[in-house]
């Protein structure tokens, strides 16, 4: 009794410092395996001593091997098809052209500088080749990249573990049948990748089936059988053939993706919290079991074996395998610093270390302890700096530009032609070929067909814009565009302007990045008849700290009146739509339109612009507060 609570006892102390670090990393907005690593260290034999992962002896294997198999499915589950597409030229040369470079150049600089045999090196190499989507899942998350780079990096992540988890396999059957000819060795790395996507690809295709027509089965239940399923294609792809079953995993989850089926929302959220829960477990236990004797053994040549790995090698790969990208140089040199290593890595290692001590080859120890190594490395450097890199490299998705306006209405085809004099990009979409043309005729670039296509919004380019914003004359249409344009794409901001019986609903909207824009209620029918007549004057102002309270109270009056419809604000050199409940800050520019009820007549004979397209002024009404405002915002 007292042998099982003692390895009780050492689950529930895993799980509740991988959780705590989860949190650490949520509050902090740090990568949590940073937290992770620190606890498992301190919670081990070289810190407090409390957690003894070597208790659990092969039971710690088996729960490495599930735990990682649904990462990785959850991982093909994340995988946007439609978005691999982008970068499928690219994630396919690092997966494939990238961990060749990685192999050689990572086995050589283990052999050099850290003086391993020849074989070890390579070894060690193989388990490098992989960037951990246990890692770059949550780093992406925080840091918020470009959605392209981020879509390569967690492609390159999520396909390129089971591959240099097989590949691993190969090298170290290789040191132990040294008398294994090239032939049978490329058989071996074919044989265990074949298996696995067939069985994974047929695996998934029966699991798609079996929720769609499962009628009888409940929502809650539907996600437990997908837990089954993927355990159950992982051990049977185990025993056709050994580590073959992750890429098992990987095929399953995209295959499921691609089936679209209704349960994949929730099925997502479902494996997500599994994901993190595992994650958080096997890297406490796997830090807790590490020496840090045997890493400081290591010497200086196994530190510069990794700075060469992260300066050298993992820069080389990257510029190899995305020559012939549209990826600028910014996204090229973020992409090829991060390349944080992952449970996979430290996972094999530890099994490798067993199986080569067991067979008498010296080496197991040393090359876990360099595999700890350049994953504390990866990840304390890469993972701690990566929002720094981004930011100044400017490719975080807040930075992005560019707008995709649905609604080639006259307010849409305004605010269209307002962002394209800013120098920004526009793509409009509608299916009215007559509003269309008028959009055209603007000078503004125009898909005309429905934007709730997907494929439509991918062509548009919303991947790569930063607002999305949703004019139609619909205010129920809007709603359900913006709600589809965040779940498929997840753009940095996105404007809708709602329907007014969701009044009480936008604060739940706001909360899934979908934002009320120009003012509560507006009646977009009014305006547009507005900038139909011509009834309307294009205004800026600037928000002065002297007298702001007065200048806001002014305006807010205007806009409660029907009067005045804030358009777009300019802060901080950036040009966005103006929310409903925005907050005016001083140094801000405001871009409104003003309703100018007089004929066209008496504008020209008062000198006003009446023809031709809406020209930006300063306009006294707005400009000048009256009196009676300054005396309430005064007594108030």
């Amino acid at each position: 009794m007292e042998g099982s609570f003692a390895l009780t006892l050492q689950i529930v102390i895993a799980v509740l410092a991988g959780i705590g670090a989860q949190v650490l990393g949520e509050i902090l907005k740090v990568p949590s395996i940073v937290f992770l690593l620190l606890l498992g260290i301190f919670l081990g034999s070289d810190g407090l001593n409390i957690l003894h992962p070597h208790e659990l002896g092969v039971g710690l294997e088996v729960l490495v091997a599930l735990a990682v198999a649904i990462i990785l499915f959850e991982g093909g589950l994340n995988l946007e098809l439609r978005a691999l597409g982008r970068v499928s030229g690219s994630l396919r040369n690092l997966v494939t052209i990238g961990t060749l470079i990685t192999l050689l150049g990572g086995g050589m600089a283990a052999h050099w500088l850290s003086e391993f045999p020849w074989s070890i090196a390579f070894l060690y190499a193989s388990l490098v080749v992989v960037t951990g989507p246990t890692v770059i899942g949550p780093l992406l998350k925080q840091v918020a990249v470009d959605r392209r780079v981020a879509t390569l990096l967690e492609g390159e992540g999520v396909l390129i573990d089971p591959v240099g988890a097989i590949l691993a396999v190969v090298v170290l059957d290789t040191i132990l049948n040294s008398d294994a000819v090239p032939t049978a060795i490329f058989t071996s790395l074919l044989l265990r990748l074949g298996i696995g996507v067939l069985v994974g690809s047929i695996g998934g295709w029966l699991l798609s089936l079996m929720l769609r027509q499962g009628n009888g089965i409940s929502e809650d239940l539907k996600n437990l059988v997908v837990l089954a399923g993927v355990w159950g294609l992982f051990g049977l792809s185990q025993f056709l053939r050994s580590e073959s079953g992750l890429m098992a995993t990987v095929v399953a989850g995209l295959v499921l993706r691609a089936s679209a089926l209704p349960e994949e929302r929730m099925l997502r959220r479902f494996k997500g919290q599994l994901t993190v829960l595992g994650v958080s477990v096997l890297f406490v236990l796997l830090a807790a079991d590490l020496s840090l004797a045997s890493i400081m053994a290591l010497g200086w040549g196994s530190v510069l074996t990794v700075l060469v790995l992260m300066l050298v090698i993992r820069p080389l790969s990257v510029m190899v395998c995305t020559w012939n990208s549209d990826l600028n140089w910014r996204q090229k040199l973020f992409v090829a610093w991060i390349a944080p290593k992952g449970i996979v890595s430290a996972s094999v290692a530890s099994l490798f270390a067993i199986l080569l001590t067991e067979q008498g080859i010296n080496g197991g120890d040393a090359i876990k302890a360099l595999v700890f190594l350049t994953i504390l490395m990866t990840v304390f450097f890469q993972g701690l700096s990566a929002r720094w890199v981004a930011q100044g490299l400017k490719i975080t998705s807040l930075e992005a530009t560019g707008a995709v306006i649905v609604g080639c209405t006259p307010l849409g085809r305004l605010i269209g032609s307002l962002f394209q004099e800013a120098g920004e990009s526009v793509v409009m979409i509608d299916t009215d070929a007559e509003a269309c043309e008028k959009a055209r005729q603007d000078d503004l670039s125009v898909f005309e067909s429905s934007a709730l296509d997907p494929d439509v919004l991918a062509e548009a380019g919303i991947e790569s814009i930063g607002t999305f914003v949703a004019l139609t004359s619909n205010g129920e249409v809007n709603s359900v565009l913006a709600q589809r344009a965040v779940e498929e794409f997840e753009p940095p901001r996105v404007f809708a302007v709602l329907p007014r019986k969701e009044k009480d609903a936008e604060k739940a909207k706001a909360s899934k990045k979908i934002v009320s824009a120009f003012q509560a209620d507006v009646p977009m029918k009014t305006w547009n008849q507005y900038l139909q007549a011509g009834q309307v004057k294009l205004g800026e102002t600037v928000l002065k700290s002297t007298g702001l309270a007065f200048q806001q109270a002014h305006i807010d009056a205007l806009i409660k009146a029907g009067e005045l419809l804030p358009l777009l604000v300019k802060r901080d050199k950036g040009l966005q739509v103006a929310a409903a409940q925005e907050a005016l800050q001083a140094g801000d520019r405001l871009i409104y339109l003003l309703h100018d009820p007089r004929p066209k007549l008496l504008k020209r004979l008062s000198g006003g612009t009446s023809t031709g397209r809406l020209a930006v002024e300063t306009l006294p009404e707005i400009e000048e507060v009256p009196l009676s405002v300054a005396s309430t915002v005064a007594s108030a």
